[in-house]
């Protein structure tokens, strides 16, 4: 007993340890985005000083890409601006919401989920003089437990901030342009999910497979180079023509060693990893759009065509060395190996019918993707998601959006076999694994410029793919789960 004690104080200690360590270093990173600010805003004070005194407003609106709730606060609308002026684009962003599950999983309850975000865009032309060159920086402390993680037990986690509570550095990249934009090359730590296989249209959804789909979170080691942890890349961009655009990147193929053990925490305590070592991880991709123009006379949209390939050897997720059934009591337990994985996949964006006015994505539009990987060698083998939207059609709260959206997630058949064979072999009827199916409706209300309030809506049939219940293994499968939640978005 007291060796078990003395091991658990052990443990304990370590944990605190490694959170100090986190925190240390996302304060550093804080503390370096912090001061670049305040350099561009004491630059901006000594030209302020000279200039004669004038009622203070917020400005109409800045030239960052995103809304801001310093339109409405004239302070910090000033400071954003004379940011921006200077080519810096400071960015904190709070995201907090509570979800709960009256109803279905392996148990029920409400939770809190909560993610800070600090980033930095820097303009080095403005900044340095140096023409075409940008560097980005931003992390994360995330704070709360998932819903999925402790009560659903599903893959199509219910909110796309969920993660292990830490302190992360998440992208860290430089940019050059050449030949007036239509070429660009990234490189540093960088995400797959910032770019790639991206629907605009389904970013309204909450889900985290509405994002980076969980076909590749459960199938890519350590979840594959997304959010929350980026890997050490080179991206090439080119804008072929004013519609297509093509995209390349190689990735570190591991962002933290984790491997297909789904503990990339473990691994890898604040984003800091930087992995070089890893066999490499490729991916491509080809954009259309079309109809983007407020003066278009077609409806707006994007059609998107990608593959991938994760260098490496892989195991079957059936069969082992020794041809055998890995359920089979008789097998050796080493799985066989597979050389290489690959995929393929499709997106389109397009509106259905568009408001009257300048804005080309103003009114209905709908969304869908697909992608596809080996059975053998991979959890799950198919995806696919589809959503519509409805856009500022409210006139007394034209900011204001809803959605529903669908998501399913095919088991690969060697999966659905392997859980067969157990069946088999023990004797014993059992569940076998072979999708699992998300319904979600989402509406979100602008309260002001950068403030949004999100009131969400998913149902999750056969959460884990229909998996027998860990908790109460006799019930069967873990039930159907209902879940209501809310989110509070602010960003500056």
């Amino acid at each position: 007993m007291m060796s078990e004690h003395k091991a658990m104080g052990m443990l304990r200690a370590e944990a605190r340890q490694r959170l100090r360590a986190a925190k240390k270093l996302w304060i550093l990173c804080s503390v370096a985005v912090a001061s670049t600010a305040s350099m561009a805003m004491a630059e901006a004070a000594d030209v302020a000083a000279s200039a004669p005194a004038a009622p203070l407003e917020a400005p109409a609106a800045a030239s960052s890409d995103q809304p801001s709730i310093s339109s409405s606060i004239p302070q910090l609308g000033a400071f954003k601006t004379m940011l921006l002026d200077r080519g810096f684009n400071l960015q904190v962003n709070y995201i907090g919401e509570v979800f709960g599950n009256p109803t279905g999983g392996v148990r029920q309850g409400a939770l809190y989920e909560q993610r800070i975000e600090l980033g930095l865009d820097a303009d080095m032309e403005k900044i340095a003089g140096v023409k075409g060159l940008t560097f980005h920086v931003n992390s994360y402390a995330i704070a709360g437990s998932s819903l999925s993680t402790y009560n659903l037990f599903n893959y199509s986690a219910i909110s796309y901030i969920a993660a292990h509570p830490a302190f992360l550095i998440f992208e860290l990249w430089v940019e050059q342009n050449f030949f007036d934009g239509r070429l660009a090359v990234r490189a540093g730590q960088l995400a797959a999910d910032c770019e790639f296989f991206i629907s605009e249209l389904a970013q309204l959804s909450l889900n985290s497979t509405f994002g980076w789909p969980n076909i590749f979170a459960t199938d890519f080691p350590s979840g594959g180079p997304a959010y929350p942890y980026a890997t050490p890349a080179v991206r090439v961009k080119f804008k072929a023509t004013d519609q297509l655009t093509l995209l390349g990147a190689v990735f570190n193929g591991d962002p933290t060693g984790a491997g297909i053990t789904g503990r990339p925490a473990e691994f890898d305590h604040f984003g800091a990893n930087f992995r070089l070592r890893d066999v490499p991880f490729l991916i491509g991709e080809a954009q259309y759009a079309y109809n983007q123009d407020k003066d278009s006379d077609g409806l707006a949209g994007k059609v998107k065509f990608g593959g991938w390939y994760q260098f490496g050897r892989l195991d079957d997720e059936r069969f082992g060395t020794d041809g055998l059934s890995l359920a089979d009591p008789r097998s050796n337990g080493q799985a066989m190996k597979r050389t290489g994985d690959f995929g393929v996949y499709g997106a389109i964006d397009q509106m259905f019918w568009r408001l009257p006015g300048d804005d080309p994505k103003a009114g209905i539009g709908g969304f869908a993707r697909v992608t596809g990987s080996p059975s053998d060698r991979n959890l799950m083998d198919f995806y696919a998601d589809a959503g519509v939207d409805f856009i500022g059609l409210w006139s007394q709260r034209p900011c204001d959006l809803f959605g529903v959206s669908v998501a399913y997630s095919e088991l690969s058949p060697s999966v659905h076999a392997l859980d067969l064979d157990a069946a088999a072999y023990a004797g014993t009827p059992l569940a076998s694994r072979n999708y699992e199916l998300l319904l979600e409706a989402t509406y979100q209300a602008q309260i002001v410029p950068g403030w949004t309030v999100q009131p969400d809506f998913e149902y999750v049939f056969h959460p884990g793919g229909g998996a027998v219940n860990p908790l109460n293994p006799m019930s069967g499968r873990i039930p159907d789960a209902a879940v209501f939640g809310v989110r509070t978005t602010v960003q500056f």
